[in-house]
């Protein structure tokens, strides 16, 4: 037991100093400790969230959400922009792209918007607490906490030690269907005034789909392919996209083909 914890510890050790030195001191990268800490509190939240707000009157949020989904609007613009432009500027592959490790002027552009990526996965963990404070609780499903609570695991590694590479097409495709979905419920905070405006919300779930089907196709494509780009980080964005593929295919078939059939019937 005592070696198992000491290869533990030493494992520990060697994913702490074996990150990317350029993001090692940017908050909440170089140790997981945090990111746990904010995980563990997601998860209480989220179990004893609807009980806290059993007996109380859901709060209402108008102008906060309105405020909080146009700011994430703009954030998604920003970091779309941001990965879109430094990947051509620095003339990347959108097949195959190494991490760039040095401190050049684009590398470090990359870096850091992979690093507002990632901080945005955190301040997104606060989609689940509005659900809660407006006793919105069957928003809350399976699928909405897997994905909000592993994006910020994933893009955690991803800052840590690929801060940059193939990793760019994922925060590049992700950035563009969050200006969209995140406009819808800008849009739906005004009220039953904008419903007849926002007939597109199924169309939103195949953007996202899509989205999904072209991240599987990327990371399976370097997966076969001898891409410099390292193969356990493809191995697990693929299995990772197949899951979301799957939870968000049987989201769509509940929600707009299944009832469409009950209306039928």
């Amino acid at each position: 037991m005592a070696s198992v914890w000491q290869t533990m510890q030493d494992f520990y050790a060697w994913a702490l100093e074996n990150g990317d030195s350029r993001t090692d001191p940017w908050l909440l990268v170089y140790s997981p400790a945090p990111v746990i800490l904010i995980f563990s509190v997601y998860l209480v939240l989220v179990a004893l969230g609807p009980r806290l707000m059993g007996s109380r009157e859901p709060f209402t949020l108008h102008y906060v959400l309105l405020i909080y989904n146009v700011a994430l609007v703009g954030l998604s613009v920003y970091m779309f922009y941001e990965f879109l432009v430094t990947s051509v500027l620095a003339g990347y592959s959108y097949l195959c792209q190494p991490v760039d490790y040095s401190e050049s002027e684009l590398g470090m552009r990359m870096a850091r918007v992979c690093w507002w990526f990632y901080f945005s996965k955190v301040i997104e963990l606060l989609d689940t607490i509005f659900f809660i404070m407006r006793k919105k609780f069957n928003q809350i499903s399976f699928l909405h906490v897997y994905h909000h609570a592993t994006m910020i695991f994933n893009w955690w590694a991803g800052v840590k030690y690929v801060a940059g590479g193939q990793a760019f097409f994922i925060g590049m495709l992700n950035s563009f269907v969050h200006i969209f979905m995140y406009l819808y419920y800008a849009l739906a905070v005004l009220g039953p005034s904008m419903q007849k405006y926002l007939w597109w919300k199924r169309y939103l779930t195949l953007l996202q789909l899509t989205q999904f089907g072209a991240i599987a196709l990327h990371s399976g494509y370097n997966l076969v392919t001898d891409c410099p780009f390292p193969d356990g980080f493809n191995t697990a964005v693929f299995a990772y996209i197949i899951t979301l593929i799957i939870l968000f295919l049987n989201f769509y078939y509940q929600t707009y083909l299944r009832r469409t059939q009950r209306k039928k019937m």
